[in-house]
């Protein structure tokens, strides 16, 4: 029952500061296992101010998919991403994944102020109030992205044409014999962490800039386009 999961395991019910209370953070949270290890870290970030979308692999078991629903609905800010993806390791449905939660965030009713996304197997090092102290103090207004121009050594992520497989009921992306147009626009790949955190007017931007949308088509057939989508995006002038 969802008393007995918010006391037994402590869930924080009030912010724990004004500072806090003041500034929203939502997360992207993709999951396909380990529910134990979901429930530890979504206990650990778990903020009654913040907003929190929960991708399920499709591919998850049933029984998997029940026990996160039955968790996420003892609490009014955390969903189920309305659009489920059969995530394959380094394919493009990670990034949709990810894009498919932002489009639920960006139409919530909570003012959240940027957006971290993590995996099942993450857990955090620093408290809410660390984070957002630090988001404030070098990052506010500015997203965190890091990366560099496409090294050499990743350059046939983005130049030949890769695809989702099924082989022996596991699926892989493998390269297929066929080179890939230029990036749209002229855009130069930049390359990074698939992990960030991004403010609500990049996401917003992300999802409707013409640019945005010609570079996430572009990427369909790339390899891990999460370690270039945002980066490159991040790198425009302006």
């Amino acid at each position: 029952s969802c008393p007995t999961v918010q006391k037994t395991l402590h869930f924080i019910t009030k912010p724990l500061s004004e500072e806090e209370g003041n500034f929203s953070l939502a997360y992207i949270i993709t999951i396909h296992k380990e529910l134990e290890m979901f429930v530890r870290l979504l206990r650990a970030i778990y903020m009654p101010q913040n907003i929190y979308c929960i991708h399920i692999d499709e591919k998850s078991p049933r029984d998997y998919k029940t026990a996160v629903q039955n968790i996420v609905n003892c609490f009014e800010n955390i969903f189920i991403s309305s659009k489920r993806e059969r995530v394959v390791y380094a394919g493009f449905s990670r990034l949709q994944a990810d894009i498919n939660c932002m489009r639920d965030l960006v139409n919530s009713k909570v003012q959240w102020n940027y957006v971290i996304n993590l995996c099942g197997q993450d857990f955090p090092l620093k408290t809410n109030k660390e984070i957002i102290q630090y988001i404030k103090s070098k990052w506010h207004g500015k997203n965190i992205t890091p990366g560099i121009v496409q090294p050499l050594h990743v350059k046939h992520r983005t130049e030949v044409s890769y695809r989702e497989f099924v082989h022996s009921g596991v699926p892989y992306v493998y390269p297929a014999k066929v080179r890939k147009a230029q990036p749209p626009h002229n855009l130069t790949i930049y390359f990074g962490s698939a992990y960030y955190v991004l403010t609500k007017d990049f996401v917003r931007f992300a999802l409707s800039d013409a640019r945005a949308k010609a570079l996430l088509e572009w990427s369909r057939d790339t390899y891990s386009p999460d370690e270039h989508f945002w980066v490159t995006l991040n790198r425009l002038p302006g």
